[in-house]
């Protein structure tokens, strides 16, 4: 079933495609939570980020490519599209309107033909009923020339703020960049986003920052006024660690949202190897297992991503042959129905599914020594009011001992949460002891490499429904 808590009754596409801009109602805003950790809606409901990265939808999508993902990426609950404005080959790739974003490669001599299209994929995503995170420029591959001009792109931002400021999108500087490498284009990129909005009587805005492989954008700028939430790229590892940044992230004062904006693609190669059609790649388990781990770290969300899809890849060579870089030559719409895009939601139903605003990591709960290894990581997140906790244990660890004396009451609920499905299995009451230790099920149908589960407990007295019920 669709979860459509933030769709508004009314959203109107545009009757014409240079009106788009102001035709479609905008989604209500999100803003930071209270404690500062996570996001809440207008009306002060949770709000969970469940992104997937579509990259180049407002430059390689067609408007048929547009519906068929976004019909697939709605009806599998996610609720955060991050598509580029200006990807890596902007200069010379042009959108389906034979249109490139800068007359002569000049940020500050924006093509108004091109905005068009981006009015329109921003009307369809949120006539989708979720909300887009906008990266102006892909800076990884400029180091020089006018896009490198602080000055220029924070007309260009300028621009963006201005038109968009009424949007309520998710505004995402960087792109694949350590921030050190460009701090003074960050900065003004940041001054002329919120300087165009203010202009068109929308100041508050939300704005964070894409870092590069194993960094978060709080190495730079945790300080600056700007920067609402933290981006976290973890990389494309297997064994990825990125509950550590998560965590770390979620320590640092002044306290703000983190997640994990860019975590391994299913279907990538670990490690991004190239070139080598017998390398390991990503499988569910291990997208499931990343989401997870942020999430119960201290995440206010995650992305999903897969590199076919980001692109709108059609293979040159359907037939068969090697494998070109770390891609998989997949279509992109066979890569569409991969099982980890599917899954990812759960996690959302899960959080959604408690009181959840003011969550905590505690890995306290969990009695003996925790891996600091992803594959063998088990990590633990409690209610606030330390009604109800979720315990994840990943592949290949089929038993846990919680100190189950720091949850409140004096009987507990438990279940057993299933990542691959989001159905939920009795596993009984128990009174409340210092510790207990439980054993996860087993199934003859899941492979132990890929049995992964959440254990969650509740205090029986809330009366609690399933977890990952959602309307």
């Amino acid at each position: 079933m669709k979860y459509v808590q933030t769709v508004l009754a009314g959203v109107v596409l545009a009757m014409a495609a240079s009106q788009a801009a102001q035709a479609a109602d905008p989604l209500p805003a999100v803003k930071v939570s209270a404690d500062h950790h996570y996001f809440a809606n207008a009306d002060g409901t949770p709000y969970f980020w469940l992104g997937d990265t579509a990259w180049c939808i407002f430059n390689h999508a067609s408007p048929a490519d547009v519906d068929l993902y976004l019909d697939d990426r709605a009806a599998k609950g996610f609720t955060v599209i991050q598509g580029c404005v200006a990807v890596w080959d902007y200069a010379t790739r042009r959108n389906p309107d034979g249109q490139v974003p800068f007359v002569g490669g000049d940020p500050s001599q924006v093509n108004e033909a091109y905005f068009k299209n981006v009015d329109a994929v921003l009307d369809k995503v949120e006539a989708h009923g979720m909300r887009m995170a906008v990266l102006p420029f892909w800076t990884k591959n400029t180091r020089s020339g006018p896009c490198a001009d602080p000055e220029k792109m924070k007309v260009y931002a300028t621009f963006l703020g201005k038109r968009y400021a009424k949007r309520n999108v998710f505004w995402v500087l960087g792109g694949d960049t350590a921030g050190k490498d460009i701090q003074p284009v960050t900065d003004a990129m940041a001054a002329g986003l919120l300087a165009g909005a203010k202009e068109a009587g929308a100041p508050v805005q939300m704005i964070t920052y894409h870092p590069t492989g194993r960094q978060s954008s709080s190495f730079w700028f945790q300080d600056r006024p700007w920067l609402d939430f933290d981006s976290i790229q973890s990389g494309h590892f297997i064994n990825t660690t990125n509950f550590k940044l998560v965590a770390d992230d979620y320590a640092k004062t002044p306290t703000k949202p983190t997640l994990d904006m860019e975590p391994g693609y299913e279907n990538i190669t670990d490690r991004l190897v190239k070139d080598n059609p017998d390398a390991a790649r990503i499988q569910a388990v291990d997208v499931r297992r990343a989401a997870y781990l942020a999430v119960f770290a201290g995440a206010a969300g995650h992305t999903y991503g897969n590199g076919e899809v980001y692109e709108f890849y059609h293979p040159r060579n359907p037939g068969g042959g090697p494998v070109s870089g770390w891609h998989a030559n997949m279509d992109w719409k066979d890569a569409l129905k991969l099982p980890a895009s599917g899954q990812v939601q759960y996690v959302r139903w899960l959080i959604l599914s408690r009181p959840s605003l003011e969550r905590a990591p505690d890995q306290s709960l969990i009695a003996g020594e925790v891996s600091q290894r992803a594959l063998q990581r088990v990590e633990a997140i409690r209610g606030g009011d330390s009604s109800w906790a979720f315990v994840y244990l990943p592949s290949g660890i089929d038993k846990v001992t919680v100190n189950t004396g720091k949850l409140e009451g004096t009987k507990l609920t438990a279940w057993w949460y299933d990542p691959r499905t989001g159905a939920a299995k009795p596993a009984g009451q128990l009174s409340k002891t210092d510790t207990h230790e439980f054993a996860a099920p087993t199934d003859a149908d899941v492979p132990a490499a890929n049995a992964d589960w959440v254990l969650v407990l509740d205090d029986a007295a809330k009366n609690y429904p399933a977890p990952g019920t959602h309307k």
